[in-house]
């Protein structure tokens, strides 16, 4: 059972992640890893998705399109960060996101090894590798105002972009 609740302050935690430059889009250009503190939402209004995987079919093709597709539709409703996070590397992470056009429009971190998620039991255990669940949570001011976790693999119901723009 998920240990985050509605109405609770967000359980602090550190992700590694690549910001955003220019210089990624040429593919030969890999970033630095930088950490970012979930302290760091202070304030703000935050959208944070997590997908088993990247390059995963229903996370890459399903779960962070949507979100791209719509993240006006984020801003135009208030929130100031909209991120995906996984336990791939922060590489892969980046990777993904660049070849997702998200460019600085969502971040993109890494839960390596679930490290964060799994004392959240937001950790599932697929082909011998440690992944974080597939959910969605809206923030304000790092109080959760929504959090769900999928029901079954391959869902992406009520963490898809449709499902967080509503609950906005």
């Amino acid at each position: 059972m998920a240990s985050i609740k509605v109405g609770e302050t967000l359980p602090q935690g550190t992700f590694t992640y690549i910001p955003y430059t220019p210089e990624l889009e040429n593919n030969l250009v890999c970033g630095v890893p930088s950490k970012l503190s979930t302290d760091e939402w202070k304030g703000k209004k935050v959208v944070l998705f997590s997908v088993p995987g990247a390059f995963t079919p229903t996370c890459h093709a399903k779960h962070l399109p949507p979100y791209v597709e719509k993240y006006e539709e984020f801003k135009a409703k208030g929130v100031d960060v909209v991120a995906v996070l996984a336990s791939n590397d922060a590489f892969v992470m980046s990777g993904w996101g660049r070849f997702e056009g998200v460019k600085d429009k969502i971040l993109t971190l890494s839960d390596t090894g679930a490290e964060w998620a799994k004392p959240l039991g937001l950790s599932l255990e697929f082909g011998g590798v440690t992944r974080v669940k597939r959910f969605a949570m809206i923030l304000d001011d790092l109080k959760v105002t929504y959090f769900e976790v999928e029901p079954a693999p391959g869902a992406v119901t009520v963490s898809g972009a449709e499902a967080v723009l509503e609950k906005l």
